[in-house]
């Protein structure tokens, strides 16, 4: 289950939050210094770091998940954002250099045709980033942060599945060595253990940073498969009568000399 939009934009508008933030985007930073005129896709719930690298793209988009909710971004600009199923996304093929997974791969129903969509939208040699909680980090086991929830995963894990939908495992980054406490003397003190823990505990950080890129050498077999989203109009009551279905009651009870 999708940890809802209100509760992670509250987070993010706390004091552990923003240092959360700071600290990821640290590591982001480090994989993806510049993303000149580039078009740049954030899945899930991105928009604190799209925020940061969005000025060197050509364009930027904030996809969010139906089952996390979306919120309008950016504020005071005309809207980026698109609330999408992260299976089908709204994307032609080979349309976007970069995407940026927050709060989204530990959600995802099926994680292997998650990212098999997104290789599908990917340019060639396009760039994927996902940003995952650590199933040996303590942030994962408390469940007052979004990092909580879900599904968290190892670097194994990542790579495995990387190669399993044809990406390449790329560099990869670590963030969050601060316990996620709202103490002030703790977060105070939150570049010492970023520190620390980057030299003496790096198995051990809040969150994983992974790079891949879009692998071409090797084909995706080619299946045809049906959406398996079902939309019911809510306003359409079961038994309504088509348009059709009146022409054709309306005219069996003309005269004659009328049809």
């Amino acid at each position: 289950m999708h940890v809802d939009i209100v509760d992670l934009r509250q987070f993010y508008h706390s004091q552990l939050g923003r240092v959360a933030e700071q600290s990821i985007s640290m590591a982001l930073a480090s994989l993806w210094a510049r993303l000149p005129e580039e078009r740049l896709v954030g899945l899930g719930y991105a928009i604190p770091y799209l925020d940061r690298f969005r000025a060197d793209t050509e364009r930027a988009f904030a996809f969010m998940p139906a089952g996390q909710g979306a919120v309008n971004w950016p504020p005071g600009e005309l809207s980026a954002t698109a609330l999408v199923f992260d299976e089908e996304l709204p994307l032609p093929d080979s349309s976007i250099d970069r995407v940026l997974m927050v709060h989204s791969l530990e959600f995802a129903e099926n994680p292997r045709e998650t990212l098999k969509e997104i290789w599908r939208v990917l340019a060639p040699g396009g760039r994927l980033v996902i940003v995952a909680p650590n199933r040996r980090g303590v942030w994962a086991r408390m469940e007052h942060t979004p990092f909580g929830s879900g599904r968290p995963y190892s670097r194994r894990q990542l790579t495995a599945l990387f190669r399993e939908t044809n990406f390449t495992p790329g560099a990869t980054a670590e963030a969050l060595f601060f316990p996620p406490s709202q103490l002030k003397t703790i977060l105070g003190l939150r570049s010492a253990f970023e520190r620390l823990g980057r030299i003496f505990s790096p198995a051990f950080s809040g969150v994983i940073v992974v790079e891949a890129q879009k692998r071409l050498y090797q084909g995706l077999p080619v299946a045809v498969r049906a959406s398996r989203r079902v939309f019911a109009p809510v306003l359409a009551p079961q038994g309504v009568p088509t348009t059709r279905d009146i022409v054709k009651h309306l005219s069996s009870h003309l005269p004659p000399s009328t049809k």
